[in-house]
């Protein structure tokens, strides 16, 4: 074998190991990726079904329920939509209803979002920019009458 068929058998060997390198390193993020969806967003099907995302709005007045042990319902709500999201755990202390909330977890199939994770505001100016940009866009759709 020459040495030219040599170093082109090195340099095919090394691009195909640096695509596989490649493509774990970007199977391994893409899994680790939580992207956010306003209540709108997941009304209209656009939150993957298998896949862990974030759901951000507000917690809508009048429903927060405390059932047995650390398991908390209640819903959030971008004024446009509402969905019900379950989570087992322990709320943040600044957790209310009318504040704004950011859920990370799953949607179930029984319709009800199952968080894994639950973060609030952490005072009474500052609202996370996919949430009030989330929040903004509903308004604007529903004054407007514009249907999404």
């Amino acid at each position: 074998m020459k040495a030219r068929h040599k170093r082109l058998g090195f340099l095919v060997a090394g691009l195909a190991g640096l695509g596989l390198a490649a493509w774990l390193l970007f199977n391994a993020l893409d899994s680790n990726l939580s992207y956010f969806f306003s209540p709108t967003e997941v009304a209209q099907s656009k939150a993957p079904d298998d896949h862990v995302y974030r759901l951000g709005g507000m917690v809508a007045a009048g429903s927060l329920e405390r059932g047995k042990e650390l398991t908390v319902r209640f819903a959030v709500t971008d004024y446009a939509n509402t969905i019900n999201v379950a989570y087992t755990g322990i709320l943040p202390d600044l957790f209310a209803e009318g504040q704004g909330v950011i859920a990370q977890g799953r949607m179930g199939p029984d319709g009800v979002f199952i968080a894994d994770e639950v973060l609030a505001k952490h005072d009474e100016n500052y609202m996370p920019p996919e949430v009030a940009d989330a929040m903004a866009k509903a308004q604007t759709d529903t004054s407007t009458g514009v249907a999404n």
